[in-house]
């Protein structure tokens, strides 16, 4: 949004923060998460107790923060990647727990209205911002990704690993497209979590209803769904690119192995995924 901050990151740190109130952080503990948010606790988790049809948009949430951060983890042990892109960082808190300090150099691309918010949120939280952070403003619809990292004094020699959380379905296929081409080019390699969803018209009854509902919420902040995926066309397209190390993860994965419990019987097998993807070491 030209004018403001992201109202979908407002609402996606909301969540991860009823999660440490309500669920006591039982998928992903974060200790910033209700800082950041800025209102008092019992307010988030008021508001979050009010709508029990965001619970499981707020699991949801917390699951792909874990995958993230837990593929992030092997990627600097095993891998060697020494930095972190956080795409459309929100109020995302890495960067401020980074357990990997003095190892992995952290820049934050965002829309520069959003980064203005955050830094707003950073210092009136306390908050301190860490050496090895670095803000890169972009707007992914009117700018490049490799110009905006390129400003920030960002390394492509490096292997570096890109987190793309809550941005994926609020971009034109071809601002998607343009940025998975960016990543896939990075010299020194890359690998990217990001989410997706399936198409609507591939959802059941009631998950197809509850996508309408949230679709409409979205749209009436200014900030429309623009973009679905069928999983094998959208691993085709990253292969294509060279981001051919892929670990697909659909609605039964999420909830068996991030949350760590047993699908229902009526699980739903579509829906919302995270993804991993990467190129090859070389």
């Amino acid at each position: 949004m030209q004018q403001g901050p992201s109202r979908t990151a407002l609402a996606a740190a909301s969540h991860r923060a009823a999660h440490q109130l309500l669920d006591a952080g039982a998928v992903f503990p974060d200790p910033l998460a209700v800082a950041i948010v800025g209102r008092p606790a019992a307010d988030i988790a008021a508001d979050a107790e009010a709508n029990p049809a965001g619970r499981g948009m707020r699991w949801f949430i917390a699951a792909r923060a874990k995958f993230a951060e837990d593929k992030l983890a092997e990627a600097v042990a095993d891998r060697g990647v020494s930095q972190l892109v956080v795409l459309g960082a929100g109020l995302d808190t890495f960067a401020y727990r980074n357990p990997f300090e003095g190892r992995l150099r952290v820049f934050e691309v965002d829309h520069p209205a959003t980064q203005a918010w955050k830094r707003e949120r950073l210092a009136a939280a306390g908050i301190a911002i860490p050496a090895t952070m670095v803000f890169a403003p972009v707007d992914f619809e009117r700018d490049t990704l490799a110009n905006g990292l390129a400003r920030a004094g960002f390394d492509p020699a490096r292997r570096t690993f890109f987190t793309w959380l809550g941005v994926v379905p609020y971009l034109t296929a071809a601002a998607i497209q343009a940025t998975l081409e960016t990543i896939a080019r990075v010299p020194g390699g890359a690998e990217v979590v990001f989410d997706y969803s399936d198409p609507p018209a591939t959802l059941s009854p009631e998950m197809a209803r509850h996508q309408q509902v949230r679709a409409a919420r979205v749209a009436a902040l200014g900030e429309p769904f623009l973009s679905f995926f069928e999983p094998a066309d959208l691993h085709a397209l990253l292969s294509g690119l060279g981001l051919s190390e892929i670990n697909d993860l659909g609605p039964s994965d999420v909830v068996s192995r991030l949350m760590g419990a047993v699908p229902g019987e009526n699980a739903p097998t579509r829906g919302g995924h995270v993804i991993f993807a990467g190129t090859a070491q070389a």
